[in-house]
């Protein structure tokens, strides 16, 4: 809306030159998306507050420390999304069909969230929306973003998947990259889902993958760039840049209010809606694979849960004291800012292996 207010007068005045620049309107999305966040934080916690009365129920089988969180409002995702989507469209190029895509990702994984967070406090346990049920609301919108994807972009280059480390190869899947790329958005949706278990655990992971991706989307949308880097280009895609600079933004924002001790959670409102939209934009810039080193911390937490599960259906036993693996390490007495200033470690030094994918010679 600004961008596309100030960028007819660029002709004119020189200085609205700068709104041309992916680069300037990047770091205006993230400014405002944080001066947004600080603005309507307090009111959205007062909201929740009155609306939610006891808050997000507790695990009655989790760590006993979190029994002092009752009371402490969730949906605090609804904080990120209007951040969000206010500064990108403040900021990012309206004609841009990329965007247009991620913001449905995240519209839709969004509501399904906050369906799922509304069952929760209303029927008051920790279970919300039937996984058949998640899982069919998410799958439909993950194949409307990914058939849509696939309409406005080139052939070869929509259904190839691009390996780590390999230049200029890229194996064309066909018609099977549909159900593989609706996998990503969904996968990297609810990794992040079962990431959110501690206070600003996933919040600072998210804005380290976003602000990779930001990277990411920018270089591939450069043609310059990407031929240095030897990475595929992608017309189109630095636009997403801008909405990866508005999501650092809103999580800076969210961080505030979220720091231990909490004073608002994420809930499947947020978790689920970022989370769709980093795999969403992984599957339009082509770094799929790299979303999973990036966000190798997501993936940890979510093989956390598949081996305890299989584990124990199996042969009856638990390979962790519980799950996800944030839990199991609090079971075994760390604190609680231990683990989570650990697991930021951990997410960093990840991010770092996936961007060192982008220099190839």
């Amino acid at each position: 809306m600004l961008y596309n207010l100030l960028y007819p007068l660029a002709d004119e005045f020189q200085i609205f030159n700068l709104f041309r620049y992916i680069t300037f309107r990047t770091g205006g999305a993230i400014m405002t998306a944080l001066v947004i966040s600080f603005v309507i934080g307090p009111r959205v916690i007062r909201w929740l507050k009155s609306k939610q009365g006891e808050g997000q129920p507790i695990r009655t089988d989790g760590p006993e420390t979190h029994l002092k969180k009752k009371g402490t409002p969730t949906m605090g995702g609804l904080m990120i999304m209007i951040a969000l989507i206010i500064s990108t469209l403040l900021w990012v190029d309206l004609t841009n069909t990329y965007t247009w895509i991620v913001l449905l990702v995240t519209v839709g994984f969004g509501l399904v969230g906050f369906g799922d967070d509304y069952l929760k406090l209303t029927k008051r346990n920790t279970k919300g929306l039937s996984s058949r049920l998640k899982l069919i609301a998410t799958l439909v919108v993950a194949a409307v973003a990914t058939a849509w994807y696939l309409a406005v972009t080139p052939w070869e280059m929509g259904t190839g998947l691009a390996l780590p480390f390999f230049k200029d190869l890229l194996i064309n899947l066909g018609w099977f990259y549909v159900p593989f790329a609706i996998v990503v958005i969904i996968g990297s949706s609810h990794a992040v889902n079962l990431t959110d278990g501690l206070d600003g655990l996933a919040t600072v992971p998210i804005m380290i993958a976003a602000a990779c991706f930001g990277l990411i989307a920018y270089l591939s949308g450069n043609a310059i760039f990407s031929n240095y880097l030897g990475i595929h280009h992608v017309p189109g895609t630095g636009e997403l840049a801008v909405f990866c600079g508005a999501l650092v933004g809103a999580g800076l924002g969210f961080l505030w209010f979220n720091a231990p001790p909490a004073m608002v959670f994420m809930g499947d409102t947020g978790s689920l809606s970022v989370g769709g939209a980093l795999g969403a934009i992984s599957v339009i810039t082509k770094h799929e694979l790299v979303l999973a080193i990036i966000g190798g911390l997501f993936v940890l937490e979510t093989l956390s849960v598949m081996i305890q599960v299989a584990s124990f259906k199996l042969t009856g036993r638990r390979v962790f004291r519980m799950a996800p693996i944030h839990h199991h390490f609090e079971k075994k007495g760390w604190s609680e800012p231990t683990v989570v200033i650990r697991f930021w470690i951990i997410a960093v030094i990840l991010a770092l292996i996936g961007l060192s994918t982008l220099k190839l010679r």
